[in-house]
């Protein structure tokens, strides 16, 4: 197993595991303290606020970390296998170095080779699908993974659940990105699902291992099942649904949406602005190579 024993990796993720602070905020930091950690780390509040989008709350979060205390959770977390894919590493997701606001680190039941990623295909939706938008999803998965495609989804209910599940009875690979942390696993539902999903693919999260979800973990999460997708396909959703979140950012991240032809609200305002729309009886033969 990979060990993370550099004080840079150690300091990187303290800085990654700060609530407030992205991708963005720690480029200005990096750039600011002309990429010291050292001196990020040990800069007095006075100095961190002049960093363009630090203010007192980021400020006292970077004064409040305990490298100490985190290597030694980093210990434990590894010795539950749990693995540490730092921004740069070589085993971190290729696709996500293509966005913007990457995650600055993930924790993942394992690492996944880099043909894993090369293929993968997004299938978010509803909680509360339609039974027939649950055998398309079903179906669809089943598809990818005969065709060697990993399918990522959000191990939420319904949609999500589904397509977990179809990918893995056709014995393929499914990651399911949490708005959790790995060791607390959300929905409590899905726990045995993600069990079974840990030995045929990989569970990912931004999020400390033992963080509970929030809605906005949730939200946030949507950006990485996107950023790790060739494509995203979007099943079934009303118009406010979580999965218009991974719409939204596929589209920033440039990668194409797809939908069906359902009466659902979010299809519908899909189609109109422009959602590429799947043949039920090929879906296949639509998406990119």
């Amino acid at each position: 197993m990979k060990q993370v024993e550099a004080p840079s990796q150690l300091q990187w993720l303290a800085l990654s595991l700060s609530p407030n602070i992205g991708a963005s905020t720690l480029n200005n930091l990096l750039e600011y303290f002309d990429h010291d950690l050292d001196a990020i780390l040990q800069a007095p509040p006075y100095e961190l606020i002049r960093v363009r989008g630090v203010g007192a709350k980021i400020a006292s979060e970077i004064g409040a970390i305990d490298l100490d205390r985190l290597a030694q959770d980093m210990d434990a977390w590894q010795a539950g296998g749990i693995e540490i894919l730092l921004r740069g590493d070589e085993n971190y997701p290729p696709l996500l170095n293509e966005t913007s606001d990457l995650p600055l680190a993930l924790f993942a039941s394992c690492i996944m080779q880099p043909e894993t990623w090369s293929n993968a295909v997004g299938i978010v939706g509803t909680r509360a699908p339609s039974k027939e938008a649950r055998y398309i999803t079903l179906q669809l998965a089943m598809q990818l993974a005969r065709a060697d495609r990993a399918v990522v989804s959000g191990l939420a209910l319904g949609i999500d659940t589904a397509a977990h599940a179809g990918a893995l009875s056709a014995d393929g690979v499914t990651v399911a990105v949490l708005g959790s942390g790995i060791g607390n696993i959300y929905p409590e539902a899905n726990r045995p699902l993600a069990r079974r999903i840990r030995e045929k693919g990989a569970l990912l999260s931004e999020t400390h291992p033992q963080w509970s979800a929030n809605a906005q973990r949730l939200v946030s999460r949507n950006r990485i099942i996107s950023g790790l997708s060739r494509a995203v396909i979007v099943v079934e959703s009303d118009a406010d649904g979580g999965a218009m979140y991974t719409a939204r950012f596929a589209s920033e991240q440039g990668r194409p949406v797809y939908t069906f032809d359902l009466p659902a609200s979010g299809n519908q305002r899909l189609i109109a602005d422009g959602a590429l729309v799947l043949r039920r009886d090929d879906p296949l033969r639509d998406l990119p190579g």
